[in-house]
Order: structure tokens, then sequence, then C-alpha cells
């Protein structure tokens, strides 16, 4: 190994927050963003391949890697509500759950690779725990599939770039009356559903149980490549300690990390604010707790019943909760110190 690397998706997390505050460099040396390399490395960010990376973003992309064997190891997990909405026009007479019954649903199309599809997956999920809140299932809509724009290293989640470049799929369709709703999240998202005067018909992150809103980003996974956590664990370690540190400093800081987040969200300030809300940042510290495994696993056998994952894999051993351990002991010393 000759590079250390760092990717993420354009939401909030403490990883993003410690690599733009120079804490990652300071502590690990020059670290590479995979959003920066060329194409023939950058593509790991889906497929994990790559011993050096250090990957925090979306879990299907994660959990598909290691359904077709990249050698990974899960090394903690976040949950950041991010304004999970159902889209409708004001005209649509739609306004809560119940009325989503007979409704058409954008499904974005299959991309090259499972990895790749997460919008698709996306999509799918959310409006399954839309619907579950009026009782209804998937079956009680017509999906409708809408062109995906092509995965871009970088901009791994719609929403990003601002400009439209990276419209969110199904806004179109929405606008143009192609279908009835869209499912949404992020800062990008609340931009867009403004633009085009679209209203939210189901506010997920209102609902009581997180369950109706396990997806793509919730939980989001921070993995590894198994032999770079056997051969360096002290660069493990050091890594998750300084996204420790980034979620403490963030828990003061809500207009400095509301700042950081337009960059990484392509986003403006207004979007960053309606998408992330409700002292969000005082929970952005990474954890393996058994609560958030729970809701991992409920994402994993749903991208499995749908066609996500190449095959099944036992979750419990892709767990690797000592860096996680060690890391918090290793702040802690420094902070006492």
């Amino acid at each position: 190994m000759t590079q250390i690397w760092y990717t993420r998706c354009p939401v909030p997390t403490a990883s993003g927050l410690a690599h733009r505050l120079g804490w990652l460099a300071d502590e690990l040396g020059q670290v590479g963003v995979l959003q920066d390399a060329p194409p023939e490395i950058a593509r790991h960010h889906f497929d994990h391949q790559l011993l050096g990376l250090f990957r925090e973003g979306g879990n299907v992309p994660a959990l598909a890697a290691r359904s077709e064997g990249a050698p990974t190891r899960l090394i903690g997990l976040t949950w950041i509500e991010e304004w999970q909405s159902v889209l409708v026009r004001p005209d649509s007479g739609i306004t809560d759950a119940a009325g989503l019954k007979g409704a058409r649903f954008a499904l974005p199309r299959w991309a090259a690779t499972r990895g790749e599809s997460f919008p698709r997956a996306m999509a799918l999920h959310g409006a399954k725990g839309a619907l579950s809140q009026a009782g209804l299932t998937l079956d009680d809509v017509t999906l409708v599939e809408v062109e995906q724009p092509p995965s871009r290293i970088g901009r791994a989640e719609p929403g990003a770039p601002r400009g439209g470049a990276w419209s969110w799929p199904g806004i179109t369709e929405l606008a143009s009356g192609q279908v009835d709703a869209v499912y949404v999240k992020g800062a990008r998202a609340a931009e867009q559903a403004a633009e085009i005067g679209a209203v939210v018909a189901v506010d997920l992150d209102a609902h009581p149980d997180p369950r109706t809103r396990v997806n793509n980003g919730t939980p989001r996974p921070i993995t590894v490549h198994e032999q770079l956590l056997k051969e360096q664990p002290e660069l493990v370690v050091k890594f998750l300690a300084q996204s420790l540190r980034a979620g403490d400093w963030a828990a003061s800081n809500l207009g400095s990390v509301q700042e950081i987040l337009a960059g990484e969200t392509n986003s403006g300030l207004d979007g960053g604010r309606t998408a992330y809300r409700n002292d969000f940042h005082l929970d952005l510290h990474p954890d393996l707790s058994a609560g958030r495994l729970e809701l991992l696993g409920i994402q994993k056998r749903f991208l499995l019943t749908h066609g996500f994952l190449a095959a099944d894999f036992d979750l419990e051993s892709w767990v690797a909760p000592e860096p996680l351990e060690q890391a918090r002991a290793l702040l802690a010393d420094r902070q006492a110190a």
C-alpha cells in the first residue's frame, strides 16, 4: 500500500468534517480523495477493491460489494436524518400516505451494476416505508421506471452537483405529470422540490419508528479493506478517532457545520437547513450499537429480496468492533492528557 484514500457521498458525516477540517491529513498523512482520482481508481467507491481505502457512504454499494466477495470489514455505522420525503404536485390531492394508493411512483432503472443501482434501491425502499405508514404495500402503487443519470464517482448520491446536472431521478417526470410521486432525500432534492413547486405528501423523518426510513443512507456504513485492518490496524483506529473527535466538535459548532455541508452536499444553505434539521449535528458519531446493526440487517434483507445483492452473507461476521473501541480509548487518553 502506497496511498491512503478516503471516499464519501455528499452528505453530512463526521469523517467528512474531519477531512474538511484537515484532521485526517494531520493524523494519517497525505490522504487522497477518491472523488479526485482517475476513473480506474475512483471506481473503487463502488467495488471497494482498493487496499488503502476508507469508505463512508451509502450502504447499497457497500452491501452489494460485500455480497460479491469484496474483502471489507464494517468498522462503524452512522445514522443521520436527512429529509426523506415523498413529493407530489400541489394539485394532486395526495396529502398523506393513504393518499398514495393507486399512485404512479417513480422508480429509477437498473444501472450497470447492483452497487450503482442505489437510486433504484432508494426509491423502492423509500416508497415501501411511506406506504407502510398507511398499511399499504408496493402492490398498492404503480411503479413507473424513469431514467437515472450515469453514476459518477464523487457524485454518488442523487442531488449533486448544483445546476441540474445531477437532477434527482423522477423530479422531471413529476413536474411533467408522468408520475404522481417520487421519493427524495437530502439538500439538493429539497432545493429541486422548491424549484418545481412540489409539496411533501409524506415526511418519513416525522414518523417515530426509524424502521420506516431504513434506506441507503440510514444507517450509513464505514468500511475498510480487511487487509488494511490486519496489517495496519493503527491507521484504522486513528481514522475513527478523528471521526469521533469531529462528532464532538460538530455538537458545539452548528453554524460551521452548515457552512461545510453547503460544500459537501453541493447545495445552498437553505437546502441544507431544510434537509438537515432537528439537532442532527448532535449525533454524527459512528457506533456499532445493536440497534443500528439491526436496522442495517433490515436493509440487507430488503436488498436481497429485491435483487440488489448477489448473495446473502453473515452480517455479524462482517463487523469488526475492536477499532472503534480502541478509537474511543485513544481519543479519551488524548483529551485527558
